[in-house]
């Protein structure tokens, strides 16, 4: 089915596919309170949930400032060894290709180190997006604080004096 918007056309999503056998156990989708202009966003957003098996009815909304906190918060705790997963962007219709290029600047600047950019990984598809996710191996250049998370959470290591 298309619907028109803005003067662009557009297709709804098809019906969702069976759930890949993804090496994924959880994912993070972080959703804002606002839709945004543009349908794209997310039927682009529904369309992803149904690759990762969520039910037809699954709807998820882009975000403001509390969303990009979230995100750059879980980008650095991947460069800080709190975990080592990708962060995956759905760069619907180029959404992100400006903060991508502030992040790309940075990287040429010298203020995130090119291993650090590597945690990100973007595409204007989900199942693109979802294929990078899947291909993901993180690079330890050991740049970043070596902090045992895990361990330190669960009491078998000393804690840092990092207060939290």
């Amino acid at each position: 089915m298309e619907k028109q918007e803005e003067g662009a056309l557009y297709s709804t999503p098809s019906p969702p596919p069976s759930p890949s056998s993804s090496r994924f156990k959880r994912v993070c989708v972080f959703c804002g309170s606002s839709p945004g202009k543009k349908a794209t966003y997310q039927l682009a957003a529904i369309q992803l949930g149904h690759l990762l098996g969520y039910p037809q009815d699954t709807d998820a909304q882009r975000g403001g400032y509390g969303t990009l906190e979230e995100l750059l918060e879980v980008i650095t705790w991947a460069q800080l060894g709190i975990h080592d997963k990708p962060v995956g962007l759905l760069n619907v219709d180029g959404y992100y290709n400006s903060l991508l290029s502030f992040v790309d600047k940075a990287v040429d600047e010298g203020f995130i180190m090119p291993t650090a950019r590597h945690i990100v990984v973007s595409a204007p598809t989900p199942q693109e997006l979802l294929s990078k996710l899947e291909d993901y191996v993180p690079i330890h250049d050991g740049s970043g604080l070596k902090l045992s998370w895990e361990m330190e959470q669960i009491g078998l290591t000393p804690k840092s004096d990092i207060s939290r």
